[in-house]
């Protein structure tokens, strides 16, 4: 190895060292740019689509803008008058919701409770609401004081709100200069090694939409899917669990296990039986079959490749060391270094110690 080979490597490594230190202590501006970095990712395609098409990049990335943006308007605004009009037949139904609650309560806990007839339930549920709205001021005042000092203490902390709420512009500069950034990298690449770097790349790129932009495809139709089986089950909130579960679907099989949860409880306080919760169990496997066998094949396809206990195992470890952001970029993540052991691999079974006898 030439002393100049040498001298690169250590370069590169007490970069990469910096860099990891700049990464940890300012986690906040990292996740700004992380989330801004993976909307240009998914938005860029439809950008490039119409520059394709002989419009300018900047216009370009307004219209994309201007879409996304009323896409997004219309998708909250269908939200809050559907929830907002479950939420007032929930109310109607709360009545019925306490008398199932009671009869399916033991009598041991009913003793407990001291609430042996329905009546001493509602009078207990009454004062419970009444000591809340006492002491929520109480209960508010040390976190106005916490938040009070630290927003006054901390500049940290107003540059991090700042951050979120710049993001749009950072989208903005990623998506117009998207095409410098590329090229810029690629100067860097020794000619030799820029085929090799170009199909990597292309590899990693196949990866990361297969998962990012198929993912998000199947997160809403799942939504839909769930939507409509609760709905017709007549579970309260059906709207709002299954668009739940389906949004949350994004960590892979979380989302699944939150909607069977919330749906069934809904289920046993608006029913009281056993058939309506066996219904919503068996959507959700009907939709999670649906899913694993037609739509994730057909969307995704088979370009991130992961076993689904290695997807597991991923989400395990990305949650215990990073929490929810982890749990995140715990597949991807996986699904990408799936690809650099697929090349080790293939160097491995070419390689003269594999080979030799």
């Amino acid at each position: 190895m030439s002393k100049s080979t040498k001298i690169l490597l250590v370069a590169a490594l007490l970069l990469a060292i910096t860099a990891v230190a700049v990464l940890y202590y300012s986690s906040a501006v990292f996740l700004q740019l992380f989330i801004a970095f993976s909307l240009a990712y998914i938005l860029n395609p439809a950008v490039e689509l119409l520059e394709r098409k002989g419009v300018k990049r900047l216009y370009g990335i307004v219209i994309v803008f201007c879409l996304t943006a009323l896409t997004g308007v219309a998708f909250a605004v269908f939200l809050v008058v559907s929830i907002t009009g479950e939420f007032s037949n929930m109310q109607l139904n709360l009545p019925a919701y306490a008398r199932h609650l009671y009869e399916i309560t033991p009598e041991s806990i009913k003793g407990y409770l001291g609430v042996e007839t329905p009546d001493r339930l509602t009078l207990r549920l009454t004062e419970f609401a009444q000591q809340v709205r006492s002491a929520a001021p109480d209960l508010l005042k040390p976190l106005l004081a916490f938040l009070q000092k630290t927003l006054s203490s901390t500049v940290g902390v107003l540059l991090a709100l700042l951050g979120y709420l710049i993001i749009p512009v950072y989208l903005f500069y990623l998506l117009f200069d998207l095409p410098q950034l590329k090229a810029f990298i690629e100067s860097y690449i020794p000619d030799r090694f820029l085929p090799a770097y170009t199909k990597k790349l292309s590899e990693v790129d196949a990866v990361l939409s297969g998962f990012i932009r198929g993912q998000l495809s199947v997160c809403a139709i799942l939504a839909l899917l769930y939507s409509a089986g609760l709905y017709v089950i007549g579970i309260d909130l059906a709207i709002a669990i299954g668009t739940l579960a389906g949004v949350t679907f994004i960590i892979p099989y979380v989302g699944t296990i939150i909607g069977i949860g919330l749906s069934v409880v809904m289920a046993l306080l608006k029913f009281n039986d056993i058939l309506h919760p066996l219904l919503c169990l068996s959507w959700f496997a009907l939709v999670q079959a649906f899913e694993g066998t037609i739509i994730t094949p057909k969307i995704v396809g088979d370009t991130v490749g992961l076993h689904p206990l290695v997807a597991i195992v991923a989400l395990l470890i990305g949650g215990q060391l990073f929490g929810i952001v982890g749990m995140l970029l715990a597949v991807p993540a996986t699904a990408v270094l799936q690809v650099f052991m697929r090349s080790l691999g293939d160097y491995y079974r070419n390689s003269e110690f594999y080979r030799e006898g």
